[in-house]
């Protein structure tokens, strides 16, 4: 009987500490400020290719747009706006992506049924998600975008991006970045 009793309060204590210890332990993902490097990330999209940050680090800026979650409200609303806007984006010499921690599947579906012409990254194990310190309480990402220079260094965060104006904004934040626009060659 005493040694069920010092079992039981054995393991009372390991989980008494074990849950303590996940209250005081900080949370692994920080988020990024403008200045920090950004972190390399290799994700499958939506069009069945994997993006790397690195693939673009010297070559041109890269622009992140986080949303909670495939089919849900804001978050369809933030994609077709962004899509609706894409001839504007498309004028600059950025890549750009939508990002969620949805599955490649629900993504990839979401991306079709809305005829999203822009890759949208999945993150289901949220690594990309935790490194850019984007993951909210209820384990989705925030609605954040973050915009990277070709040298891959966050210049500018938007933590209050508006879902209807999501493609106005990311165009006028690219022109008052000063990011590069697409060149013409003559003759074309």
């Amino acid at each position: 009987m005493f040694t069920q009793f010092k079992n039981a309060v054995s393991r009372s204590a390991s989980i008494a500490i074990i849950s303590l210890s996940a209250l005081v332990l900080p949370s692994t993902g920080v988020a990024l400020e403008v200045g920090d490097k950004a972190p390399d990330f290799s994700l499958q999209a939506s069009n069945g290719q994997t993006y790397s940050l690195s693939d673009f680090v010297g070559k041109q800026p890269v622009v992140l747009a986080f949303f909670p979650a495939a089919f849900t409200g804001g978050c369809t609303i933030q994609c077709k706006a962004i899509r609706d806007s894409s001839d504007e984006i498309k004028s600059y010499d950025v890549a750009y992506f939508m990002a969620s921690v949805d599955t490649v599947g629900k993504n990839t579906e979401f991306a079709k049924e809305y005829e999203l012409d822009f890759p949208v990254l999945a993150d289901p194990e949220k690594t990309m998600t935790e490194a850019f310190g984007v993951l909210g309480e209820r384990g989705v990402a925030n609605r954040w975008t973050y915009y990277i220079d070709a040298q891959g260094v966050v210049v500018k965060i938007d933590k209050s991006t508006n879902p209807s104006s999501a493609g106005k904004d990311l165009a006028d934040s690219m022109a008052a970045l000063g990011f590069p626009r697409v060149t013409q060659s003559a003759g074309l």
